[in-house]
């Protein structure tokens, strides 16, 4: 063409037609075909709700596995098949979700960077490894950060986490208990049927034990936060009940009765009230050998 020489493919399509692809066709083919070996990081299809709770650095931030043999040719893999995401990537466009925020410590400053940035680099983490040689930079991670821990360890959150929080967000104190009506009430009972169904192993509750869990919801209510209501210290009640359905289990009883739930509430007690009617002060408890008495054959005391 033109003078000069060019080169021609001719191939053989199913149907029996012949395709001629010219050298400026075959240019275009080579450089869409470059295009589409990308290295896919994080899928589009997934889910955009990412929960990282307890998360380690690594979950949190994304790693590079180690490779024993290197990146060979032959035996070992190639380093962008050993890329993992962490969760900020992940939860890119969608909502990240991390429960005890507080026990992040330093790598609070990592999630500051990402959130700041809107792009995490994904790294090895193992200095020992040889992910550590690897490196993608700019890996995108545009999300809304839910975070959620108790008051008492509001002070292990790092003050320009918590100034990035209120700046572009907002800190909501929970409710720690509802309003004592009908409703409510009747939620209390869904509550109590779906924690015996969740365990699977105790007895179903009589009418009277739901009577007495709600009863024990009000003073909880009242005892911790001056008000009238039933507690959402769920966690508590929960623990009340399995208790309640060891009891009823252990008599075989069909159903969990008003005695369970009350004999349930007095055993569930914290360890410290325990300690404090069992001796007299924390260090006689401390060096009281644990607390246990050990058999002697021939005695008459255990």
């Amino acid at each position: 063409i033109g003078g000069r020489e060019e080169i021609v493919m001719y191939e053989i399509q199913p149907d029996g037609r012949v395709l001629m692809l010219s050298q400026a066709e075959l240019k275009k083919l080579e450089e869409r075909n470059k295009k589409s070996k990308r290295k896919v990081i994080v899928p589009l299809k997934r889910s955009t709700f990412v929960q990282a709770t307890g998360s380690t650095e690594t979950e949190l931030l994304g790693d590079i596995r180690h490779d024993p043999y290197g990146s060979h040719p032959q035996l070992g893999t190639p380093s962008y098949r050993r890329v993992v995401a962490g969760a900020v990537h992940e939860a890119h466009e969608g909502v990240l979700f991390i429960d005890e925020l507080s026990t992040l410590g330093e790598v609070q400053r990592h999630l500051l960077t990402a959130m700041q940035e809107k792009a995490c680099t994904i790294v090895g983490r193992n200095p020992m490894s040889s992910g550590a040689a690897v490196r993608v930079e700019k890996v995108p991670c545009d999300f809304i950060l839910v975070g959620a821990c108790n008051i008492n360890d509001l002070g292990g959150i790092i003050p320009p986490l918590r100034s990035r929080i209120r700046g572009e967000g907002y800190e909501v104190l929970m409710r720690s208990y509802a309003e004592d009506n009908e409703k409510n009430r009747k939620k209390f009972v869904q509550f109590v049927a779906q924690e015996i169904v969740k365990d699977g192993r105790i007895p179903h509750a009589n009418r009277s034990a739901v009577l007495a869990l709600i009863e024990e919801a009000r003073k909880m209510a009242k005892r911790i936060d001056g008000v009238k209501g039933l507690t959402l210290r769920l966690r508590n009640l929960s623990g009340i009940i399995r208790l309640a359905g060891d009891l009823a289990k252990e008599e075989e009883r069909e159903f969990i009765e008003k005695r369970h739930v009350e004999k349930a509430i007095r055993l569930a007690r914290p360890i410290e009230e325990q300690i404090a009617e069992r001796y007299s002060n924390w260090w006689q408890a401390g060096t009281a050998d644990y607390g246990v008495r050990m058999y002697k054959p021939g005695s008459e005391t255990a």
